[in-house]
């Protein structure tokens, strides 16, 4: 791929799954210092970590890989809030806040807690704490997979 190609495709979001904008990410930090095109690589790079964490592609990942307790939208959230997008990789500061901060323990509890998961009745305690345990382990695992992307 040529790098004008490679702006293009950044630009218009088609690198818009986690592994290929850590491919282009690695790809870039492969590349000379003295490359012209670098500075507008890095920023479309930037933008398109920005596009992929705010518009749902990563909350719809995470979603995909926890068909049994879909991941919570305002785990993500809250998160996101914590976050600067100009930091290096919002997306890696983004899954690591959620996994390190104590956002996933409290948000499965709060979603087990609901009673439009138990069909509109007000669950036991010890009900709350086996879906907020079984959530907890799974979306615990998916972050987890997803944060394996920075590895090596």
């Amino acid at each position: 791929t040529s790098l004008p190609a490679l702006l293009h495709s950044l630009r218009a979001h088609t690198i818009n799954t986690l592994p290929a904008l850590r491919r282009t990410e690695r790809l870039l930090a492969s590349l000379p210092s003295t490359t012209p095109q670098l500075p507008d690589l890095k920023r479309a790079l930037q933008d398109a970590w920005i596009y992929y964490v705010d518009y749902h592609s990563l909350l719809n990942e995470l979603r995909g890989l926890t068909k049994s307790y879909p991941f919570s939208e305002t785990c993500l959230e809250q998160a996101k809030q914590a976050i600067s997008k100009a930091q290096g990789s919002y997306c890696y500061a983004v899954l690591k806040r959620v996994k390190d901060h104590g956002l996933i323990p409290a948000h499965a509890r709060a979603l087990a807690a609901k009673p439009v998961m138990w069909g509109g009745r007000k669950p036991s305690a010890t009900e709350i704490q086996k879906l907020a345990s079984a959530c907890e382990g799974e979306w615990t695992r998916v972050v987890g997979v997803l944060l394996r992307h920075w590895e090596g």
